[in-house]
């Protein structure tokens, strides 16, 4: 079938198009630039989609939206992550529900970042939403596919923790100073790191794309959350280097700044894939240090 990627360019996104083209599919980029061949033009910032492209395609991946952790979070930066999810996925969701021939399903990006810190709380799709600016954005994000939803189009929301990646996302900007010698668990090591590689973060959404897949949120992240301080342990020796200088959080803090740093460091999520496994989807890699391991082969 006809497969709309919004988002197509970045790290989760051009990897599930090769996916998606292996077994069959026909992708389509919606682009923000000049639209070129197969491509859907789009410019969310304006409200403007090209409505005609979109009608009679099987199924529509939302991926779109500035990255969390590109820049300090300045009230400027949140309103720029905000607007960039919640501006495109309520021009998306309308737009996809006014189509005379509108799509079978909306998979549509949303994140771990729904639950807030909640300690050792085992989390599923059950658990109620926390606080926070990612727990907010997330919350709108995800309300702004309602009409989609109207509509009777199945939208399942991807609630996505931290994808490993050798070319991409949080793994590589971690790996100088581990590399170095100079890694370690991040304040008290404590908090949780729901994590999923990026085979099965493209897996999962080529799975939530099948008949029978669940409606509404799906946790995208691995059967086995890790602590930090678990975590930092497997990196190293993946790495084969030590892991014994603790990061404190005062120096976080002043990196970062102080809420981004509590949100996205600090604090953590022990989230299960309930939904996922109920559905059917075997992971392929469910433990943490083969992920890794295929991460860091991946890398080099």
């Amino acid at each position: 079938m006809d497969v709309v990627v919004t988002g197509s360019s970045g790290l989760i996104g051009s990897a599930l198009r090769g996916a998606l083209e292996r077994v069959g599919h026909r992708t389509i980029p919606m682009v923000r630039s000049q639209a070129s061949g197969d491509a859907v033009r789009w410019d969310p910032d304006r409200g403007a989609i090209d409505a005609g492209a979109l009608e009679g395609v099987g199924a529509v991946v939302n991926l779109a939206g500035e990255g969390i952790g590109n820049k300090r979070w300045s009230g400027e930066q949140k309103a720029t992550i905000r607007d960039s999810r919640v501006r495109g996925t309520t021009l998306l969701a309308a737009t996809l529900a006014k189509l005379q021939q509108p799509p079978k399903v909306l998979l549509s990006g949303s994140a771990v970042g729904f639950y807030g810190d909640r300690g050792d709380e085992v989390l599923t799709e059950n658990s109620r939403a926390g606080g926070g600016f990612l727990a907010e954005l997330c919350v709108a994000w995800e309300a702004a596919a309602a009409p989609a939803k109207e509509a009777g189009i199945r939208v399942s929301h991807l609630r996505t923790g931290v994808v490993l990646a050798g070319n991409g996302g949080a793994l590589p900007k971690m790996l100088m100073p581990f590399k170095l010698g100079l890694g370690g668990k991040l304040g008290s090591g404590s908090q949780w790191m729901s994590w999923i590689s990026l085979d099965d973060e493209v897996g999962a959404i080529v799975h939530l794309l099948g008949d029978g897949a669940p409606a509404g949120p799906v946790n995208l992240t691995a059967p086995n959350p890790a602590a930090n301080a678990d975590f930092t342990k497997a990196l190293g020796h993946a790495l084969g280097r030590p892991t014994v200088l603790p990061v404190p959080k005062i120096g976080l803090k002043l990196l970062l700044g102080g809420q981004m740093a509590e949100e996205m460091l600090l604090g953590g999520q022990r989230v299960l894939p309930t939904r996922l496994l109920d559905s059917g989807y075997t992971f392929a890699h469910p433990e943490l240090s083969d992920a890794l391991q295929t991460a860091l082969a991946q890398a080099s």
